[in-house]
């Protein structure tokens, strides 16, 4: 008999944990509680009891190319970024086209996962469900969490003195849903991360006054990169993280803090982060300077105390007459119906090998998709997740022993450290986790093989986006279309732009930026040659 997966959730980790356990023949039955697949990217009007939770003008940070499912393109003529409503389409599209739907049972709360009696020689589950009430018990042999983690709100109220005193409105970005109810008011939002920006932007064309208090800074990007193209297919590209790999530290870290100051110069913006260098997650927001410009938003330190009325920040000075504040502070990782010392088996912190499997569990048969974040995005990284650990289920692939798996998380984290500094999430850059997954099923791109039997795909392989496609190009579960969607990506990039044709299309030319990169080193050793010949 087929082994039996429970998933838990069915947003987009979900639905990609379904079909890669039935790639591997298993028996995947995902629990699902809501009414519909989509998990973050389903829209509601109001923030659901243990669902993600988006206001309504959310489009998304990475372009199509870069977030599909890694044999199922988008549509030419959909937008480079998406509106929540167009990638919910898709994600139903791609849930229907793979016959995915019979596996979930919709409205069911998964409110127990726990270890069988025999589970040292089973490594059995026993998952508890409700439905309607009705409580139900199954034995499933392994078992795949991919819940998210934006479901629980981080909303530090003990640390801002005289927040209970303040007699105006406060509330997390969970439950923002539009700016109408902020008409006319001042508001503060707390934290510069990706939701903060967008409400503050979004709050700007209404409100009498924004401010967005932020103790730490960041980069903030634009979508739109070099020569308008798509910022991640210029940036998230396997020649770029060779060379951030292979150049010494200091002159990786000067290209990096240059190349996020071409747009605009953060110190001038107050936005500056406080630790240049580290790799954190930058902000993507094509109108943030715009509006801190135009004085509708303005930037501050960090909130020292509330006053019934107005907030004081660090640097002494005060924001009056304020009407709201929003908490743009993130979420919290919780697994209410899992026993916590599994997830975080040591010094309370989440501790995964690969960000998938808990290194101390006694046999291999409970994933966690989903819950690493990085550049890249979120679909491709969950589905080569999901293939390993079906695989690993499956006894086509093994994992190292407990120790080398703890090795491996205490050198990733002070890689993490070094890079990302510290954070409660699971940051990694993206090629080389991903490359290192692919590694383990096989499916990794053999890039000098690439360039002895197939020289044009190899060059935009390795010069190109990093686009999902390069995960299914060979290997176990490969699709015989890869090659060609990666040869046509940038056609689909360039197609919903070009609503007016004026010319040819253009697309970038990787060995003219390759010359462009290396002129400058190539001047400054002319130059020494030139002096002390």
């Amino acid at each position: 008999m087929a082994k039996r997966v429970a998933i838990v959730g069915a947003g987009v980790s979900g639905l990609a944990a379904i079909r890669c356990c039935l790639e591997e023949g298993l028996e995947p039955t995902c629990f699902e509680r809501s009414n519909d697949i989509g998990g973050l990217w389903k829209f509601s009007e109001h923030a659901e009891e243990g669902r993600a939770s988006i206001y309504r003008s959310v489009f998304t940070n990475s372009s199509k190319e870069m977030m599909c499912f890694p044999d199922f393109p988008y549509p030419d003529d959909y937008p480079n970024y998406m509106h929540h409503s167009k990638l919910q389409e898709y994600i139903r599209t791609f849930a229907h086209t793979k016959n995915l739907l019979r596996h979930i049972q919709f409205e069911t709360l998964v409110s127990s996962v726990k270890k069988c009696p025999g589970f040292l020689v089973t490594g059995q589950w026993m998952v508890v469900t409700e439905k309607h009430g009705r409580q139900e018990s199954t034995v499933f042999d392994a078992v795949m969490i991919c819940s998210g983690h934006h479901v629980y709100p981080n909303l530090p109220v003990d640390s801002f003195p005289g927040l209970q005193q303040f007699q105006g409105s406060y509330l997390h970005s969970r439950d923002y849903k539009g700016p109408e109810a902020f008409k006319g008011k001042r508001v503060l939002v707390i934290g510069l991360g990706n939701s903060g920006s967008d409400i503050a932007v979004e709050l700007s064309r209404l409100a009498a006054q924004v401010i967005i208090s932020t103790r730490s800074g960041s980069w903030v990007m634009s979508r739109v990169w070099d020569d308008g193209y798509p910022w991640d297919m210029v940036y998230v590209t396997r020649f770029a993280s060779f060379l951030r790999n292979i150049l010494p530290s200091f002159v990786s870290d000067w290209l990096y803090v240059k190349k996020m100051n071409t747009w605009f110069k953060h110190e001038n913006y107050g936005l500056v982060p406080l630790n240049r260098p580290l790799r954190k997650e930058p902000v993507f927001n094509d109108e943030l300077p715009s509006r801190i410009l135009c004085g509708t938003v303005s930037i501050r330190p960090g909130v020292k105390k509330f006053t019934e009325t107005s907030a004081i920040f660090e640097d002494g000075t005060v924001f009056e007459a304020m009407d709201s504040v929003i908490f743009a502070t993130g979420y919290g990782y919780a697994y209410p119906f899992l026993d916590d010392s599994i997830i975080k088996s040591r010094n309370n912190e989440v501790t995964l090998y690969k960000g998938i499997f808990p290194p101390l569990l006694e046999m291999p048969t409970l994933a966690v998709i989903g819950l690493v974040q990085s550049l890249g995005a979120a679909i491709p990284t969950a589905d080569l997740q999901a293939r390993w650990a079906a695989k690993v289920f499956a006894n086509s692939c093994t994992l190292p022993t407990a120790n080398e798996m703890m090795d491996d998380i205490d050198e990733k984290m002070g890689k993490k450290l070094k890079w990302f500094g510290q954070s409660h999430t699971l940051q990694t850059d993206y090629i080389t986790y991903m490359d290192e997954l692919g590694s383990f099923i096989g499916a990794k791109p053999n890039i000098p093989w690439l360039f002895l039997t197939d020289p044009l795909l190899a060059l935009e392989v390795f010069f190109g986006p990093c686009s999902p496609y390069q995960f299914r190009l060979m290997g176990p579960g490969k699709w015989e279309g890869a090659r060609d969607a990666i040869l046509t990506q940038w056609n689909r990039t360039v197609r919903p732009t070009r609503t007016r044709a004026v010319s040819e299309a253009q697309r970038p030319r990787h060995f003219y930026n390759l010359l462009k990169m290396l002129s400058f080193p190539v001047l400054l050793l002319a130059l020494w040659l030139t002096f002390y010949s």
